[in-house]
């Protein structure tokens, strides 16, 4: 009879045979699996090396450029928007160091700033969408007509471009009670904040891009209602360009949204690239074209028609042509 030594003798061997053969492999594996892990860590630290580098020599050619291009901005854009007044429009969330870069630009290029408009969150609400058609229906002139189809974002757009905007040059720079009475009337009820005088009516108008673009499942109904408010001011002005970073031309941007309206993008430009110096050039240039009558998609994000505006060819003289 098999007694319990014997069990416990055949699993002690058992053991005793692994544990060798743990030793013997781990011995004679050692020495080319260590190699083998030294060696991979020797070629994944050159890598890295070699990337930090080229990622060093990228940001040393873009710290170059935009030092260039901000030494060169003021010939540049001199004179580009002399005798234009501008209003700023910003949707929540815009960077303000980002805002405080183009407004500087537009007052390099000799535009006067009339004043800016943030729209606040309230703005995009849905759930405020009721209040904000009630309020504009009471502020708005009484010769103001809205078409049947119109949302109420639509409404809102047509109300504050007369309000803010105008081609008439006798009413350049000019606020009267109607516009003051409007546009504290959407500031009491939530819907904006001002800052400076925006109801002394501009000839175009810059609207900033937020960072962010919006989310969920408002996103597409939101980025419409900034979008709905550029076609709105561009109808009562001479022009709109929205200006934003490279995000604003990503999903759910409002650049992506105006880019994505073919009709809207043949009136409205837009510039993805208002975080760099060259952007910010780009965007003066925009609105110059808009003055012109042109309008155009410019960056490098999706839907652009080119960097920038075509330099407009000078007409000859009538001693230029020979006639």
């Amino acid at each position: 009879m098999i007694d319990f030594r014997y069990h416990l003798v055949s699993i002690v061997a058992i053991f005793l045979a692994l544990a060798v053969g743990i030793v013997l492999g781990t011995t004679l594996l050692e020495n080319p699996a260590i190699r083998s892990a030294e060696e991979l860590t020797r070629q994944l630290t050159a890598d890295k090396q070699e990337q930090r580098g080229q990622i060093d020599e990228l940001l040393r050619r873009n710290q170059a450029t935009d030092s260039f291009v901000t030494t060169l901005t003021p010939k540049l854009v001199e004179g580009e928007l002399a005798g234009e007044q501008v209003l700023l429009v910003e949707a929540p969330g815009v960077n303000a160091s980002m805002r405080e870069a183009e407004q500087e630009m537009l007052t390099t290029a000799g535009a006067v700033i009339t004043g800016r408009l943030s729209l606040a969150d309230r703005y995009f609400d849905p759930k405020s969408a009721g209040v904000l058609d009630g309020l504009v229906n009471q502020l708005k002139p009484a010769e103001m007509t809205f078409a049947t189809t119109a949302t109420t974002h639509d409404k809102a757009a047509t109300l504050i471009a007369a309000t803010v905007m105008t081609t008439d040059q006798a009413q350049v720079g000019v606020a009267d009670q109607t516009a003051e009475a409007v546009l504290t009337g959407l500031e009491t009820g939530g819907f904006l904040d001002l800052d400076g005088d925006p109801g002394k009516r501009a000839t175009l108008a810059v609207m900033l891009a937020p960072e962010t673009p919006f989310e969920g499942d408002g996103a597409p109904a939101q980025a419409a209602a900034f979008t709905t408010l550029a076609g709105g001011l561009d109808a009562g002005g001479k022009g709109v360009v929205i200006a934003g970073p490279p995000t604003s031309a990503a999903a759910g941007g409002v650049i992506t949204s105006l880019r994505e309206d073919a009709e809207l993008a043949k009136r409205v430009s837009s510039v993805d690239r208002v975080d760099l110096p060259e952007g910010r050039v780009v965007t003066v240039y925009a609105l110059r074209e808009q003055v012109s009558g042109g309008a155009g998609q410019y960056g490098t994000g999706q839907g652009v028609s080119a960097f920038q505006p075509v330099e407009p060819t000078p007409t000859p003289s009538s001693t230029e042509s020979g006639s």
